[in-house]
């Protein structure tokens, strides 16, 4: 897996997805003694963790071996990795629900689930606040796992502290960021540099630059060699989650595991949705801005589609993504760090922000 020579990236995310088992199976041995409703929360939560790209993870990986090439223990500083997903994880079970996702990897989420669980069951009261309080306890407790997971990798809490310093500050943003966004949609209404603060907190920086910040911090990075990375880490995490929205937008179903045109049924206020409300004709625009977060039809998410497209902001995201890359490639080119981690660093930006799904 980290041979001087190469990087096998499916390995990679076979050994974080072992020890997010692993970690799981032993907090479900801990709460064996609560029942049967512990051990649905539990199976919900092994589901939550499986699969996914393992950005964040290698990204933490890749940011440990830019400052220290060989790592001292490299089972441990995998687990390390895995604790940003497990952040990652817990995250996507309280936007689900936020953003009244009915899928998440062409499953139903978690809220969802567990919703049908106690219809199933002819349960008393509402199922749908059932699933709503089951999702944000799963979300709640994923949480909680990411820091215990972390302080628990195995690497010397010296090494650790640091790191938790910045996962301290990247979980912050992240919620904060989180609320900056249904904000935005509650208000209906988001201007280009509205949505671009969005997504830097939302995502760009917890999806990219903190992962790099926190495996650079528990290999002993100094201020400066974190600042050079960060020079790296956040351009190239707004270029990340732009290419997302086009996707949440123009995406294929079948390779997202979510619905045509998923975020605008939503109604989410991106930036591509932004600088398409600025650029389109006003009567387009204006059909836009009416149709964002209603229910939609497949035709009338071509429609928006459209719109969406002919307004030039497609193509002009497309742009600001192959900008972001390149200022983030530039930067990591002149940062002090080692030259193989440098080289997977590239291929990782480049498979983040020219995905498909």
């Amino acid at each position: 897996m980290t041979g001087r020579s190469g990087w096998d990236s499916a390995e990679f995310r076979d050994r974080v997805q072992a020890a997010l088992d692993v970690f799981v199976d032993e907090q479900a041995a801990v709460l064996t003694p609560l029942g049967d409703d512990a051990d649905r929360l539990v199976r919900e939560a092994h589901t939550s963790v499986s699969g996914g790209k393992r950005f964040r993870a290698a990204f933490c990986y890749w940011g440990h071996r830019a400052v220290h090439p060989s790592p001292d223990d490299e089972d441990a500083l995998v687990r390390a990795c895995a604790a940003l997903e497990l952040l990652h994880a817990s995250a996507l079970v309280h936007d689900d629900y936020m953003d009244a996702s009915d899928t998440r990897r062409g499953r139903p989420a978690t809220h969802r689930q567990f919703g049908a669980e106690h219809r199933a069951s002819g349960w008393r009261g509402d199922p749908e606040q059932y699933g709503a309080a089951a999702a944000i306890l799963l979300g709640d407790l994923l949480l909680s796992w990411s820091d215990e997971l972390l302080r628990r990798c195995g690497l010397p809490i010296t090494q650790v502290a640091p790191a938790l310093e910045v996962f301290d500050r990247c979980r912050s943003e992240v919620i904060a960021g989180q609320f900056l966004d249904v904000s935005v949609q509650a208000r209906g209404r988001a201007d280009v540099e509205t949505a671009m603060t969005v997504l830097r907190y939302k995502s760009a920086r917890y999806s990219i630059e903190r992962p790099i910040h926190i495996g650079a911090a528990l290999a002993g990075a100094s201020p400066e060699t974190i600042a050079e990375l960060a020079r790296f880490g956040l351009p190239l995490g707004e270029a990340f989650q732009l290419r997302d929205d086009l996707l949440g937008v123009f995406g294929d179903p079948s390779a997202t595991g979510k619905p045509a045109g998923d975020d605008l049924i939503e109604g989410k206020r991106t930036v591509l949705v932004a600088l398409a409300l600025d650029a389109a004709p006003p009567a387009e625009a204006a059909r836009l801005d009416a149709a964002l977060g209603t229910a939609l039809s497949p035709d009338e998410v071509a429609e928006l589609c459209a719109i969406i497209d002919d307004s030039g902001a497609h193509a002009q995201v497309e742009a600001v993504i192959e900008e972001l890359a390149t200022h983030a490639v530039t930067a990591l080119d002149r940062a002090q760090v080692d030259d193989h981690a440098r080289e997977v660093l590239r291929g990782l930006a480049a498979a983040a922000t020219q995905r498909a799904v």
